[in-house]
């Protein structure tokens, strides 16, 4: 049995892949704009949605940090508006899934789990913890089952230079010489689109509820990146560390007693892009 669910930020990167695959599912498109709420309305009203995933937002940090107003608009007064008129409506969605980051969390040396203390660690973590807060205040006064999931870092071929792994690529497909990397003795943990995707996907078919990490894990030291894909390019470069270490690892136990696991390692993911 089909049933609908609304979907903003359909076009990005995760919207357009989780959309690929309907199975029985009827995807109703917010084609709107979040900081009127007037379009959300007209959407909620003209559109039977049993299910939504909110998905829509600024990115990369980098683009939140020179432009946080407009970020802050988008990905905080955004969600406010369409929790809003999301709680107004007499008849109630069934599910609420929120993509937000692993960057509510500070760096840590540890695994971090759903239990540990937000500290965002960019300006892009901070207004995606503002949503949250808001989400969990109002849905819950509301009786509105909703999931929050925390994404960890991920890439495709569809990302632009402004995320890590694309713009050490476009590096290395131009260097013409020695190309120097600073700043780069960092652990991130990467996933493939198509693994969260997946995770979202077990997530609303169990209607699960509360904080869930979306990450693989396994702690990828961004240094070695440069090396594995300036190796396979045969090109030439140094590595120069001026700064402390950090470190933003997923402890996905939770994810993983839904029988969900990643698919892809590292080296796989990398190799695709190439």
């Amino acid at each position: 049995m089909k049933f609908n669910c609304g979907i903003t930020g359909h076009s990005g990167i995760l919207g357009s892949e989780i959309t690929k695959h309907k199975q029985n599912i009827n995807f109703v498109k917010f084609r709107g704009n979040l900081t009127v709420k007037e379009d959300i309305k007209k959407w909620l009203d003209n559109n039977k949605i049993d299910f939504l995933i909110h998905l829509a937002a600024v990115v990369p940090t980098s683009i939140v940090a020179n432009n946080f107003n407009y970020a802050k608009k988008v990905n905080y007064i955004g969600t406010k508006n369409l929790i809003d008129e999301l709680i107004k409506k007499e008849k109630k969605i069934k599910w609420f899934f929120f993509s937000s980051t692993s960057h509510v969390y500070g760096f840590s040396k540890k695994k971090i789990s759903e239990k540990v203390k937000t500290d965002p660690s960019s300006k892009y973590g901070l207004t995606k913890l503002k949503a949250e807060n808001y989400i969990i205040r109002k849905l819950k006064k509301n009786h509105i089952p909703f999931c929050i999931g925390r994404i960890f870092s991920f890439t495709n071929k569809k990302q632009t230079t402004e995320f890590v792994i694309p713009n050490i690529i476009k590096k290395a497909k131009r260097a013409k010489k020695k190309i120097e990397f600073v700043n780069v003795n960092h652990f991130r943990d990467f996933l493939c689109v198509e693994d969260i995707c997946k995770a979202i996907k077990i997530l609303m078919k169990k209607k699960s509820t509360g904080i869930y990490n979306i990450g693989s894990g396994k702690p990828v030291l961004i240094s070695n990146i440069v090396k594995f894909v300036f190796n396979k390019y045969k090109k030439d470069y140094c590595i120069n560390n001026k700064s402390l270490s950090s470190s933003l690892i997923a402890n996905n136990n939770k994810l993983r007693k839904l029988k969900w696991k990643p698919s892809k390692n590292m080296r796989s993911i990398i190799e695709g892009l190439l």
